[in-house]
């Protein structure tokens, strides 16, 4: 399996830097919107509800990250598919779990906090939980395996931050201040922002796989597995932790679903700036996870929605 996994070193997408620049500007129009849905009193419920919130983020900024790094050392793939996996663990949740969370009669007002939480936090946990667990794992790999030492992660950790800040913080930072200063103007942009930069980031992640169609079909068996499992263990994750700390059922939904829809957008845009992984690296298997990771969670988010809609939320 190694061997044939290695194939993807060497693949390159055909992303060009203006193609990336809409899909960075799709992601940060997304989280624009996202803000603009949080209000006050969504952060006073969880004050005095503070349980399910914590439980939530601990699920998804730590617990995501600690698993994955598990599941690379039992899966052992080769070391850019296990860095994929482990960058896809380390971003924040998708723009899209919110819609989930409705769907699945999950708590609402939950997920937009939790993304918000997420959001804010991945400024700083994005860089580090990938630096640390990548790092970890490189260390175990090349102690373990014959096949080779691979050099460990030389990430400039602050051109990381920085992107992670343009594309997440700038965004929420101004859609919570013009949500909070004109809340009038905030109504009416509201529903057709979250609807047009939605439609907007899809288009551009079809149009980017169009792009790409032919590779993928090559090469998309080769991480199928990889993806499908790091997705449930992720929506496992999140249902059992919250289970365990017998968080209300609606609570349970959101957090699994929190946790198991991932924002590879952010993933993706990180992995083709040259500043952070230099194109000699080839990096094709983090590619090919982060970009089949965009489409397959959006997959089985629907289809967990659908079984929880047809489903009774117990109280």
């Amino acid at each position: 399996m190694n061997n044939s996994l290695e194939i993807l070193d060497h693949v390159r997408l055909n992303f060009s830097p203006a193609g990336l620049l809409f899909l960075n500007i799709a992601l940060a129009f997304v989280m624009f919107g996202v803000a603009l849905d949080i209000r006050v009193e969504h952060f006073t419920d969880l004050i005095k509800k503070p349980k399910s919130a914590i439980v939530g983020f601990i699920s998804q900024t730590f617990l995501l990250p600690a698993f994955t790094f598990l599941m690379v050392i039992i899966l052992n793939p080769t070391p850019t598919v296990a860095l994929g996996m482990i960058l896809v663990a380390a971003c924040p949740g998708g723009n899209i779990s919110n819609f989930i969370s409705s769907m699945a009669k999950g708590n609402v007002a939950l997920s937009v906090s939790l993304t918000a939480m997420s959001t804010s936090a991945a400024i700083f946990f994005t860089p580090f939980n990938f630096a640390f667990w990548g790092n970890l794992y490189i260390h175990f790999y090349n102690a373990h395996s014959a096949a080779g030492l691979v050099r460990t992660l030389e990430i400039d950790n602050f051109q990381m931050f920085q992107t992670v800040f343009i594309l997440l913080g700038i965004p929420v930072i101004s859609g919570l201040f013009i949500a909070k200063r004109f809340p009038a103007i905030t109504q009416k942009i509201n529903k057709p922002i979250n609807k047009g930069s939605l439609v907007f980031f899809v288009v551009m992640v079809i149009s980017l796989l169009a792009a790409n169609f032919s590779q993928f079909k090559s090469y998309i068996h080769l991480v199928f597995l990889f993806v499908l499992l790091q997705n449930a263990l992720a929506l496992g994750i999140g249902y059992a932790f919250s289970s365990l700390f017998k968080c209300p059922q609606k609570d349970r939904r959101t957090i699994a679903i929190e946790t198991g829809i991932q924002n590879s957008g952010l993933a993706l845009a990180l992995m083709f700036n040259p500043k952070i992984f230099p194109p000699e690296m080839e990096l094709g298997g983090m590619a090919v996870i982060a970009a089949w990771w965009g489409v397959w969670h959006i997959i089985s988010g629907l289809m967990i929605a659908w079984y929880w809609s047809r489903r009774p939320v117990k109280i």
